[in-house]
């Protein structure tokens, strides 16, 4: 079902008819008064552009990012790549196939688009700044962000000529960590690596990433017995700002990154967890940069950062000229100062009246700082998560009834199951 926000309606209203705004707006309080509050404004809007004729949505036409919705079927869009990822190939239980994405971008907005199978042939021609026109797409929604998928009826076309695209860049917003929020995607702290636990490691089906569960000393994910596993890892560590601290959850290319070490060096801590004793001490002081989104762990009822890039390597006079081109300016304010005159002293006669006797306050203690919590068991998440993209929140989801095709998450480029 397509939700069309009302100003959107009402816009498209105003379009097709020759209605003025307050026109609009009259006919539709005529209708919720006709109806006696039995539907909604949009669902009036809705009602009165049928009557009027006016087609809210119109199949194949041309549409700009910003005005697109889940739900929306052969829609055509014309956008920029301003990013591309990795093509994967997938291997489940249900089916196999291969999955690639980037990302487009016009004027209005930015939104990823995903290629499947055999529409994946394409991906090794499309370029970081292709002019991109695809038709026949649909849109779907995953965690409240859309997504524009294509399969086999879709069509694209790479640098069409005569178009040209102005771009609206993806931002990443810069937050002191008390000032992050659960929901929060694309954030960008600063901050120092205070605390650093143990990496964790996790037996893996090698081919699919599902987490393997070991049963009477044999391995299985789901009822499929794993002969060789592989290994997953995940590391948990602490930053502080001066305003906050917060827990930051790293995973596999994460990890790779901070320590500057392959994934082979890497599951060498497994085998002697010991040696990594001296990487935390390293580790501890370190000024590092993080881009990711904001978890609520209900487990432990507390917010924590998911690590999609992380930067170990910080310029400080760069952070500086950041912070400060986003500090907003103010007017520096006049002082003006006036001939300095000495004070006239008028003699007083002695208060002899009794004063009170205020009793002293005594000292407080200052309570000792808290202590920053030990390490915790952590919430079940994705094994392989994307390098730049959020973690993985479902792998496979339902088939989509006109394509008959399993949509999986924009997220989930690396990890194609989620336990």
């Amino acid at each position: 079902m397509i939700t069309l926000p009302l100003a959107d309606i009402k816009a498209k209203i105003k379009e097709q008819s020759s209605l003025s705004e307050d026109e609009v707006n009259q006919k539709i309080k005529a209708k919720l008064d006709q109806l006696s509050g039995l539907i909604s404004e949009e669902g009036a809007a809705h009602i009165i552009a049928n009557e009027l004729g006016v087609k809210l949505i119109i199949p194949g036409e041309k549409l700009k990012l910003k005005s697109i919705l889940p739900g929306m079927k052969n829609i055509e869009v014309t956008g920029k790549v301003t990013r591309k990822f990795e093509l994967r190939e997938f291997n489940t239980e249900k089916r196999s196939g291969k999955i690639a994405s980037f990302i487009i971008s016009d004027e209005t907005g930015f939104i990823r688009v995903l290629l499947w199978n055999d529409q994946t042939d394409k991906f090794e021609e499309i370029k970081e700044g292709n002019i991109i026109t695809i038709k026949n797409g649909y849109i779907r929604e995953n965690n409240g962000r859309k997504e524009l998928h294509l399969n086999e009826s879709a069509e694209m076309i790479i640098n069409p000529k005569g178009v040209e695209i102005t771009v609206l860049e993806e931002t990443v917003a810069r937050k002191k960590l008390s000032e992050l929020a659960e929901g929060d995607d694309n954030v960008e702290v600063l901050a120092t690596i205070v605390q650093v636990f143990d990496p964790r490691f996790f037996e893996v089906d090698p081919n699919t990433g599902k987490r393997a569960i070991q049963k009477e000393g044999k391995f299985y994910a789901g009822d499929k017995e794993i002969e060789n596993i592989g290994y997953a890892y995940v590391m948990n560590l602490f930053l502080d700002d001066g305003s906050d601290n917060v827990r930051t959850v790293l995973w596999r290319n994460q990890i790779q990154k901070l320590l500057g070490l392959t994934n082979e060096e890497v599951l060498k801590f497994r085998e002697d967890p010991a040696s990594f004793e001296n990487v935390k001490t390293d580790l501890l002081g370190t000024i590092v940069k993080v881009v990711g989104r904001v978890k609520k762990n209900d487990a432990f009822e507390r917010l924590e950062l998911i690590a999609n890039l992380i930067f170990k390597d910080i310029d400080p006079e760069e952070e500086i000229k950041k912070l400060a081109a986003e500090t907003p300016k103010t007017e520096p304010i006049a002082i003006t100062t006036e001939t300095e005159k000495k004070p006239v002293v008028e003699e007083k006669t002695p208060d002899t009246t009794p004063q009170p006797v205020v009793e002293p306050i005594p000292a407080v203690e200052p309570e000792p700082a808290p202590k920053l919590p030990e390490e915790e068991s952590v919430a079940e998440e994705e094994i392989f998560p994307d390098e730049d993209t959020s973690a993985v929140e479902n792998a496979v989801k339902e088939s989509d009834a006109e394509n008959d095709k399993d949509v999986m998450s924009i997220d989930d480029l690396e990890d194609i199951n989620k336990n």
